[in-house]
């Protein structure tokens, strides 16, 4: 049996194992009440005034909050955010095959980052970046939505791509 001995007050108000007032009680008689209920004293509130206490199993209340901790966290939903990069003089057979797996990380509710990247003189070539994106969008418009407008960020041209 666990007994909360950092309790510094003479009198506590009680709560039963029902969740009810038991009234403001001694100390000592508000231990021997849960002793004889197999129980642990447990301080609620010790802010209030008198303080607030309950009877019940520690051990058993500390495994149903893990228990719904770890519920909580499974029913969260995860997601990552992916990355396919390109270039502006990727072939049409080679975005066909980025798209397929855009739509696969789709599917598995990712986001996707879709980068194009330019190297050197290709900076020339923006408009090609933004036709590229462009068709992205579309061949992807059934099962995505753009959450982020295509944009340019240094020598790099990007959007992003999240799950409808």
């Amino acid at each position: 049996m666990n007994i909360n001995k950092k309790i510094r007050a003479k009198e506590v108000r009680l709560i039963d194992q029902d969740g009810n007032q038991a009234g403001i009680l001694p100390l000592h008689q508000a231990l021997a009440v849960a002793e004889a209920a197999g129980l642990d004293l447990v301080e609620v509130s010790p802010n209030a005034s008198p303080p607030v206490c309950k009877i019940m199993d520690y051990g058993k209340y500390k495994y149903q909050q893990t228990k719904k901790q770890q519920e909580a966290k499974k029913r969260a939903s995860t997601f990552q955010v992916k990355e396919i990069k390109v270039r502006p003089k990727t072939s049409d057979h080679d975005l066909g095959t980025k798209i397929g797996h855009i739509k696969r990380f789709i599917d598995n509710r990712d986001k996707v980052k879709v980068t194009v990247m330019f190297r050197g003189r290709e900076i020339a070539f923006a408009d090609r970046g933004r036709a590229m994106l462009q068709r992205v969008m579309e061949e992807t418009s059934d099962f995505a939505v753009v959450e982020q407008q295509p944009k340019f960020e240094g020598r790099t041209m990007m959007m992003v791509l999240s799950p409808k």
